[in-house]
C-alpha cells in the first residue's frame, strides 16, 4: 500500500471544493475528481473510503473553520449588539479570505451529508451560542425565537450582501460592500430582532 501524501490530500480536497462550487454536489463524482486532479481514481480511495467519506470530511473541516472563525472572541456574557457585531465582522472577513469555502458550504448546507454532521457542530459550538442567545433574551435585547429564525434574521442579510458584492463584473449596477453599508445593515437587523 502506498504511503499517504498529505499534499495530495490537500490537492484533492481543494479540487473537490472547486468542483462542487462550480458544478454543484449532484454533478460531483470520484472519477471526475480524479480526472480534474490528475490522479488515478484508485488514488482517492487511499485517502477516503468513498465519495460520502470525502464529502463528510470536507463538510466537517470547512464548517469547523467557518464556525471557529465566526465565534472567535465571542463570550456568553457579551451584549447582544457587541456579540453580533463581532460575528458579522468575523464572518465577513472569513468570506473575503475564503470565498470558495463559504460558497461550498452554501452548496452542501441542505444535503444529507451536511445534516449527518450537524450534531457534531452543535456539540462543539452550541453551548457557547445557546448561552449567548439565552442571555440576550433574558436581558430583553433579543426576542425569543427558534434558532432557525434567529440565524435567518441574524446572518442571511450579511451573506446576501456579500453575494451582491461578488456578482458578475459586467453587471450594469455594481454593488460595493463597505463598512458603512455593513454597519447600517446590522443596525437594521438588530432593530428587527428586539422584543
Amino acid at each position: 500500500m502506498r504511503p499517504r501524501d498529505e499534499n495530495k490530500v490537500i490537492q484533492l480536497k481543494q479540487k473537490a471544493i472547486e468542483m462542487i462550487v462550480s458544478d454543484g454536489i449532484e454533478a460531483f463524482g470520484v472519477n471526475k475528481l480524479a480526472k480534474a486532479a490528475g490522479v488515478a481514481p484508485g488514488t482517492i480511495y487511499i485517502y477516503f473510503k468513498d465519495k460520502e467519506d470525502l464529502l463528510l470530511t470536507l463538510c466537517e473541516e470547512v464548517s469547523h473553520r467557518i464556525l471557529e472563525t465566526s465565534l472567535k472572541g465571542l463570550e456568553p456574557d457579551m451584549s447582544f449588539e457587541k456579540g453580533m457585531k463581532l460575528q458579522w465582522k468575523n464572518r465577513y472577513l472569513f468570506s473575503r479570505k475564503y470565498p470558495e469555502e463559504v460558497a461550498f458550504i452554501e452548496k452542501v448546507r441542505y444535503t444529507s451529508v451536511y445534516e449527518s454532521m450537524e450534531e457534531k457542530l452543535t456539540a462543539r459550538y452550541g453551548k457557547l451560542l445557546l448561552a449567548f442567545l439565552q442571555k440576550a433574551v433574558a436581558d430583553k435585547q433579543l426576542a425569543e425565537m427558534p434558532f432557525e429564525m434567529y440565524w435567518s434574521l441574524a446572518f442571511a442579510p450579511l451573506y446576501q450582501l456579500i453575494s451582491f458584492s461578488r456578482q458578475h463584473p459586467q453587471r450594469k449596477r455594481k454593488f460595493t460592500l463597505t463598512d458603512d453599508v455593513l454597519q447600517n445593515a446590522l443596525a437594521h437587523v438588530l432593530k428587527g430582532m428586539r422584543p
